[in-house]
């Protein structure tokens, strides 16, 4: 036992040394050579073992970035935060001192059930789950203020809302002085923004204590739809009236939502989602200063809304350069530092989400969760794995929302403040994406706003450009969707798009409508709604107007009309290629068939046949392989037998000189409608020799997947 004491002193006799130690020794270093960036180079250089060092470790991005392979100390010196902290200067650091040790990122995980009663039970589960924000999602009808009775598609995208006696559904119970509330409203809040308002004051409730936002983005849907209800003058006026009660009465409660999502779900970049997306901000801010309000009121009023991408490190630059230029922009119109801050909703870029090997989707919304809250986002609706192809269920909804609680309370990351700070390559980074969304912003400004851009089809141009591009990429598997263009799942089975009957949810809709306009009668509040008043809207809401009446009432006319830019994802191509093949092979139990002519022994053919067959299976196609031929005529017999719609010659680039002219033309004999391909390339002076031969073409590295896989199918008649 005494030793036991004894070691127990001296153990704490040592803790308490090292903890008076002050002055630590010098530990010289002079053994280690230092690195220069030449000496690296050349070692990268032996390794890539031939292939192009600038081609190879420098990666130009859609945004005509350049990452380097390397970021050194000496050339991100002067832009590093050296007297800067977060809460200070241009908020590229954020917006706060603290970031998330006190206040955590808003979890705000959308709610989406097509009736109102079904979606208020939703909201309820999702707070006592660990949701943070009532996040409503309003069906395709509501957002454009029509009533369910004329919809067809009632529920498509979210909730139907149409009376006073849904919006109580919805809201029945929820702790609206606790928990934010976010609707995205569509072109103009005013109408939904009535029925929540008379809804919450009919049972009791403290609008100030509202906060969150019921907002509008009229440019985003102009963008979007080509052509809105009402001209944006006139909803700016009523954007306007939305405004001035919500700062008097609500004054936690925003009423523009600036989204980026239809510029993003374009296919645009980060620069042109960013840049287009402020302007549109700024356009209504100079709408709201023409309407009376203060900068510092038109401000406070705006909530951003950012899609947050596939590229890791260029999100959270996107997301870190955004503050200093919103600050640099309400600073330039007089703002307040109070409302140079900017408030940034983020969710994960719906254009990203793949229909096939959805579960690939779990992944890419974990990055793009991650890469937001690095770079200092405020709140944000992680999406269901399979928003592409249904609405979610408990399942999916319960993986997405959980991701954002274990990043908070078991990955830590309410912690860090600001984790990005001081990296050479991110702080490079984000000059030069926010000079980029600077220039470009400028640009906008130059052809008079956001507005005239769109008419003069320039935003849709330019996203066009981009689209183009990343179709290219990947269609030539440059760019790599895991489970579509590569590593496609074939035993995968497809989730069931568990489709809406639009029809039964419109019937029960126009029973439940009917029901309640049959004791109610708005006539007298309608014909006194002016769309400069708001109060008048909660007066004819409350008296029972429906959204459609509301709409009414506030007035439609001319718009004006742009053209759209069009709702896409990256893998759509490639997910149309692979099902048309299995819609083909269902209907006709067929399928086009490609025989491996795998010669010799297996490590002589196996790296081949693998790329071979992961580059087939994209379109879904049947791959008949072995495990090789000793022969050519072997070879042959086997792919006549098979019946094969093509071969595709597996081996080395060494034994093909003495391969390819043997096999392929037993090969076109044994199947004379087939296409040969040879699997890798030929060498400038034995193509016309291999040509001769009898192959038809190639299947590399360099080969367009979707072009080769394209022209099968057609051979086929699949397409």
């Amino acid at each position: 036992m005494s030793d036991v004491k004894n070691a127990e002193l001296d153990l704490q006799a040592i803790i308490k040394k090292a903890e008076s130690q002050t002055d630590f020794p010098e530990v010289p270093l002079d053994e280690f050579e230092i690195p220069t960036y030449d000496a690296w180079k050349q070692a990268c250089i032996e390794l890539l073992k031939g292939a192009p060092f600038e081609k190879k470790m420098f990666t130009k991005t859609y945004e005509s970035i350049v990452f380097n392979p390397m970021y050194f100390h000496n050339e991100t010196e002067p832009i590093l935060p050296k007297n800067s902290y977060p809460g200070m200067g241009d908020f590229v650091r954020g917006a706060t001192a603290n970031v998330y040790v006190n206040a955590p990122w808003g979890i705000a995980q959308a709610c989406d059930e097509t009736f109102p009663a079904d979606n208020n039970e939703l909201l309820k589960h999702e707070i006592d789950k660990g949701s943070t924000i009532y996040n409503v999602k309003l069906d395709c009808a509501t957002k454009r203020n029509v009533d369910a009775r004329e919809c067809e598609h009632v529920g498509n995208g979210g909730v139907s809302l149409t009376t006073l006696e849904d919006v109580e559904t919805l809201l029945k119970d929820l702790r609206l002085d606790k928990y934010p509330l976010y609707v995205y409203a569509g072109e103009s809040s005013v109408p939904i923004m009535a029925l929540i308002i008379a809804a919450v004051q009919k049972n009791g409730g403290d609008v100030s204590k509202l906060r969150g936002f019921i907002g509008a983005n009229p440019i985003g849907e102009l963008a979007a739809k080509g052509k809105l209800n009402q001209s944006l003058d006139k909803l700016y006026d009523e954007a306007a009236a939305a405004a001035k009660w919500a700062l008097k009465n609500a004054p936690e409660l925003k009423t523009a939502f600036i989204n980026s999502d239809v510029f993003s779900n374009g296919g645009a970049n980060d620069v042109q989602e960013l840049a287009y997306t402020i302007s549109a901000a700024v356009n209504y801010l100079r709408a709201m200063l023409e309407r009376g309000l203060t900068i510092d009121e038109a401000a406070e009023q705006i909530m951003f809304g950012v899609s947050v991408g596939a590229n890791f490190f260029m999100q959270v630059a996107k997301m870190r350069a955004i503050r200093p230029i919103w600050a640099e922009i309400i600073k330039a119109f007089g703002g307040s530092e109070k409302v140079q801050h900017i408030h940034v909703h983020a969710r994960p870029a719906y254009f990203f989400k793949t229909v096939y090997d959805p579960y690939v989707n779990l992944l890419r919304n974990t990055t793009e969760l991650f890469s937001a809250v690095v770079g200092g986002l405020d709140s944000f609706e992680n999406a269901p794995f399979d928003e592409a192809i249904r609405k979610g269920d408990e399942f999916s909804r319960r993986i997405a929302r959980n991701m954002q609680i274990i990043l908070q309370e078991e990955f830590g990351l309410l912690q860090p403040i600001d984790p990005a700070g001081g990296s050479w390559a991110v702080e490079t980074l984000t000059k030069q994406i926010k000079e980029k969304i600077w220039a470009e912003f400028q640009n906008i400004e130059g052809k008079g706003g956001i507005v005239a851009a769109l008419k003069e089809g320039y935003p849709q141009e330019q996203i066009t450009f981009v689209l183009a591009d990343r179709v290219k990429a990947i269609t030539a598997r440059r760019d790599r969707i895991v489970g579509v263009n590569m590593y496609a799942n074939m035993t995968e089975e497809r989730l069931d798009p568990r489709v809406e009957d639009f029809a039964e949810n419109k019937k029960l809709r126009t029973a439940a409508i009917e029901k309640y306009l049959a004791r109610v009668n708005a006539k007298d509040a309608l014909s006194k709604v002016d769309a400069n008043n708001f109060e008048t809207a909660i007066n004819a809401a409350a008296a029972g107007a429906t959204i459609a009446e509301l709409r009414a009432a506030l007035g439609t006319g001319e718009s004006e009309t742009v053209k759209t830019i069009g709702k896409h994802r990256w893998s759509e191509k490639i997910e149309q290629l692979r099902e048309a093949t299995e819609n083909y092979k269902a209907k006709h139990n067929d399928n086009v068939k490609i025989f491996l002519a795998n010669m010799g022994p297996i490590p002589q053919h196996k790296i081949r046949a693998d790329f071979t067959t992961g580059f087939l299976q994209v379109g879904a196609f049947e791959v008949l392989s072995n495990n090789g031929f000793a022969t050519a005529e072997e070879a042959a017999a086997a792919a006549k037998e098979s019946g094969a719609d093509a071969v595709v010659i597996c081996s080395t680039d060494d034994t093909y000189p003495e391969i390819v002219p043997a096999l392929a033309p037993k090969l076109h004999e044994a199947l004379p409608n087939a296409t040969v391909f040879l699997a890798g390339t030929a060498p400038a002076e034995l193509a016309e020799t291999y040509k001769q031969a009898g192959i038809d073409d190639y299947i590399n590295i360099r080969s367009n997947c979707y072009q080769t896989l394209t022209a099968m199918q057609k051979k086929k008649g699949i397409v």
